[in-house]
């Protein structure tokens, strides 16, 4: 018998009420993400991936759906409630300075989580100086302020930060989009070791595919607010089934101009609709290369596709 997931989303819906209109940011996603996994998130800029990941941290209203933590139904819960929340879920943020106070010392910031939740002050400081060394910081980091590490060294920073309260789940908010290529390996790596010592689970939003790739265990597909396809990492890559993957993939740089050379591109037609006025049917149908007058229509649901694929598309 399978364990139960360790997050559920079912149905969840994120509007936003602007001078324009209704901004409908997430329409009806639904997806589990189980103990110890990583789910990949991906999708153009705008799509919705980082409004997602802060519904599920209650750092944004919801419209509807619901969801839950360990069972937990999470989406409805009071601020007073929310306390206990946090300490299973936590976010890293994508400018690593831009999260950190900097007039607050590393020390100070990495142990904000533990005073707001009453730890005392000795058995915080040694807490600090346990993170600062599993994130591959030297103990006298906490006396210094964050102007005095490189990009990297302030994403160990938040990571630390992070891992304070010993969460369950760690969203990652495009984690290493602002680093240098050779830096973005140290940290992920450093994210995959954590991920081996202590179980925790994460959700990684991203734009660079190569980074999912070499991360993730499942990845899911955003688009214009609905999830699209959701599948194995080695199965999207191998096999991707809707047409919008196909054409994220065929997009991503290659290390090998040759194989770059030789592969086939897909460029989509026109923009990104504007999630105040989604297209009808498909929100795909309008840039789709293979779009019937059913895509326009009708509206696919995400549904099983075999080996673990599960897509919304009716020509998939």
């Amino acid at each position: 018998m399978s364990a139960p997931p360790l997050l559920s989303l079912a149905d969840l819906h994120v509007r936003f009420d602007t001078a324009a209109g209704i901004v409908r940011a997430v329409s009806g996603v639904s997806f589990d993400l189980a103990a110890g996994e990583t789910l990949g998130l991906v999708g153009e800029s705008g799509c919705g991936k980082s409004t997602l990941g802060k519904a599920i941290l209650r750092l944004v209203p919801i419209a509807s759906g619901t969801i839950r933590l360990d069972g937990t139904d999470i989406s409805s819960l009071a601020r007073p409630q929310l306390a206990e929340l946090r300490r299973k879920v936590q976010i890293i943020f994508q400018d690593p300075y831009g999260s950190l106070n900097p007039r607050s010392t590393v020390g100070h910031s990495v142990a904000q989580p533990l005073r707001i939740a009453g730890w005392e002050r000795n058995a915080i400081a040694e807490r600090v100086d346990t993170l600062l060394r599993w994130v591959g910081l030297p103990a006298d980091a906490r006396q210094r302020y964050p102007h005095e590490f490189s990009g990297g060294q302030r994403q160990r920073i938040g990571i630390a930060r992070a891992l304070a309260l010993s969460p369950r789940l760690i969203v990652c908010d495009e984690p290493v989009s602002a680093l240098d290529v050779s830096v973005r390996a140290q940290v992920i790596n450093l994210l995959e070791d954590l991920k081996r010592q202590f179980g925790v689970s994460y959700l990684f939003i991203s734009h660079d595919l190569s980074v999912v790739e070499h991360i993730a265990d499942r990845v899911a597909v955003m688009y214009l607010g609905t999830l699209v396809e959701l599948a194995g990492r080695d199965q999207i890559w191998r096999a991707p089934r809707h047409p919008y993957t196909k054409a994220l993939l065929a997009a991503a740089p290659i290390a090998d101009p040759r194989a770059a050379r030789a592969r086939q591109r897909t460029i989509l037609p026109g923009e990104l609709p504007s999630p105040l006025d989604p297209p009808a049917g498909c929100p795909f149908h309008s840039r789709c290369p293979i779009a019937e007058e059913r895509c326009r229509l009708e509206k696919p649901e995400l549904r099983p596709l075999g080996e673990g694929t599960l897509a919304a598309c009716h020509l998939a």
